[in-house]
């Protein structure tokens, strides 16, 4: 889970404060649902600091960082930054999007 500031219109403001690495409930390298105690953790953590939960991130092994149609269907919030980590060619590759309504979006990423 990723944790930051909220902006004054509801939105992220896109800076990452915190990163909550947390378990695939599902066991599965296919889908992932976030194990229910980490995300309790993560979000009383954010809450803590001043922050809320503003995103998600995972790794595609295989494919590009591109949502799929599981990501798309499994979006649960629309103003969360989704980060996507693909594998697929040696060298990581690092990408973040907003989805919305099953619109997918591009972000820029810039790391500090």
């Amino acid at each position: 889970m990723l944790a930051g500031p909220m902006g004054g219109a509801g939105e992220p403001t896109g800076d990452v404060t915190q990163v909550y690495p947390c378990r695939n409930a599902d066991a599965s390298a296919r889908t992932y649902t976030v194990e229910p105690r980490d995300l309790l953790r993560a979000m009383r953590d954010a809450e803590a600091h001043g922050d809320e939960i503003i995103g998600v991130w995972h790794s595609h092994t295989h494919t590009d960082a591109y949502p799929s149609q599981t990501d798309v269907r499994q979006a649960v919030d629309p103003t969360w930054i989704y980060v996507l980590v693909s594998l697929r060619h040696g060298e990581p590759a690092l990408r973040a999007y907003r989805i919305r309504d099953g619109a997918i979006a591009e972000l820029g990423v810039a790391l500090t």
